[in-house]
């Protein structure tokens, strides 16, 4: 699946992680305070390539493939969403000096909400993107069905998958440039074949569990909530829940972008946000 993002520049550096649960890969570039990114569903460490290109001169950038992607290996579903902040407790723990700023998105963003509220004393501050305290709506109906649907044994044809799933993913404005809606295709079309769909049901049914409304609202780790105007997956809405819930709660909507526009969309703008963000809040 690596084919499915761009890659990391010849500086990040390559590490072999494990315990008595996970072997993960984990990879590490820049210098500075340490921010921890969590890849959302179905994704690797690549997805955050080019954030890492635009935030490394300033942090030292840290991702992983989690559970169900990647060449991480970990103990047989079912997951939750505490399994995978345990993950990420760990990389901090092996990589990071004592805590970080921890940020994720989509399924890495709920993981990062459960980081805040297990592991407090390891994150600095906490950046959700495209998020929610629990799942329901369209939101859940689609993950259902998606998860039924390779339950009942149905792959989709590969004609199929970047129509499918790109729309869930960038804007009409974005789909609809020829340039970008080329690399666009490609990746998703490289992406989705390959996946496993036991690895899919795995992931999605670990966000359909989780809930940690009630949770949020002791959490003393500062939460800067990132929602995307036109995030067909994750609505501005269900993102302002996480940010109202949280003590400590801050709530952003970025206009024009869509659930990953983070990656080949608009990079820069996330970046930028980021960067804002970080700086202000932990004053560094």
């Amino acid at each position: 699946m690596l084919g499915a993002f761009p890659d990391f520049d010849s500086n990040a550096k390559f590490h072999h992680f494990a315990n008595d649960e996970v072997t993960m890969r984990v990879v590490i570039d820049g210098h500075g305070p340490d921010v921890v990114f969590i890849p959302g569903g179905d994704a690797t460490a690549e997805c955050y390539s080019q954030q890492f290109a635009l935030l490394s001169d300033a942090f030292r950038c840290t991702s992983y493939d989690p559970r169900g992607a990647g060449s991480t290996t970990s103990p047989p579903a079912p997951w939750t969403i505490a399994d995978f902040a345990r993950d990420c407790a760990a990389v901090i723990d092996a990589y990071c000096d004592g805590s970080a700023v921890v940020c994720g998105l989509s399924l890495g963003g709920l993981v990062t909400q459960q980081v805040a509220i297990d592991f407090p004393e390891k994150v600095r501050l906490a950046i959700p993107m495209g998020t929610a305290a629990f799942i329901d709506g369209f939101t859940r109906d689609w993950m259902q069905a998606e998860i039924d649907l390779r339950k009942d044994g149905i792959s989709l044809p590969e004609y199929f998958l970047a129509p499918h799933y790109a729309p869930y993913a960038f804007p009409a404005k974005a789909l609809h440039d020829p340039e970008l809606w080329g690399k666009v295709k490609e990746a998703y079309t490289t992406r989705f074949a390959d996946r496993d769909p036991q690895d899919l049901i795995d992931q999605w049914q670990a966000c359909l569990d989780f809930d940690c409304r009630e949770a949020l609202k002791t959490c003393p780790v500062p939460m800067h909530v990132i929602s995307f105007s036109e995030d067909v997956q994750t609505a501005p809405s269900m993102c302002k829940v996480v940010a109202d819930l949280a003590p400590r709660g801050a709530f952003h909507e970025l206009e024009g972008l869509g659930h990953v526009s983070m990656t080949r969309h608009k990079p820069d703008v996330v970046a930028d946000k980021l960067r804002g963000i970080i700086l202000e809040a932990t004053a560094i």
